[in-house]
């Protein structure tokens, strides 16, 4: 497994957010074998999260919600407003949509189930960092069907071809581009053109978006 970044690109530097300490431990030896990441700090409760990323200044934040002193949606709102360039990564067990909501509210990038694979945490930080929201499949269709209305203009939704509509679905679904990729026997960067395409029909600025748009309008 790797990181589906572009080549040559300097390793990512990891701060790691957990008050579990087994937890923290696992992420740390989990993350540090790839060779795209580098673990530059690591904070058990949320109020030193926050200290941790105003001193070093990470590409990404691996964020817990239930933290000691402050929670990581609170956490992870503070971190977006003075590093807005900053991805933030949820790993939790909290599944409630109104936690869920709240936290990509706050300005996460990506929310992922403790107890995931490697693999799917991989294809989280990939779609942060791409510039895409993240949903784990296990809480994806449940969470998008309780978001915020979609604009009132909706695109033209006749005009999507049979391969982007696939390609909707799997989004739905919460799949990541590489995921869809392999999916559908195709290149990550052909559905990245793809996904590009679809936000462009629908007239919608990001994925999650797209997938609003797609199940209020029985698209899927």
């Amino acid at each position: 497994m790797s990181l589906n970044l572009p080549i040559d690109t300097p390793p990512l530097r990891v701060l790691i957010v957990e008050d579990d300490p087994m937890m923290q431990l696992g992420l740390e030896q989990s993350l540090m074998v790839y060779p795209q990441l580098e673990i530059v700090g690591q904070a058990d409760d949320g109020y030193l999260g926050v200290q941790a990323a105003l001193k070093l200044k990470p590409d990404l934040v691996v964020m817990d919600i239930g933290l000691p002193r402050l929670d990581g949606i609170a956490a992870t709102q503070q971190i977006k407003a003075a590093l807005p360039e900053t991805h933030v990564v949820m790993l939790t067990s909290h599944q409630t949509e109104t936690e869920i909501i709240a936290a990509l509210s706050s300005g996460a990038d990506a929310y992922c189930i403790k107890g995931a694979t490697v693999e799917r945490l991989l294809n989280a930080i990939s779609a942060a960092v791409e510039g895409a929201t993240y949903l784990d499949p296990q809480i994806a269709r449940k969470v998008i069907e309780n978001l915020k209305p979609p604009s009132q203009n909706k695109g033209n939704t006749a005009n999507l071809s049979q391969r982007e509509l696939d390609v909707l679905r799997l989004m739905v679904d919460g799949l990541s581009n590489p995921e869809i990729a392999e999916k559908l026997y195709l290149s990550p960067n052909t559905i990245k053109t793809h996904v590009r395409g679809i936000m462009n029909k629908l007239s919608v600025d990001d994925r999650v978006q797209a997938a609003v748009v797609a199940l209020r309008s029985g698209l899927v």
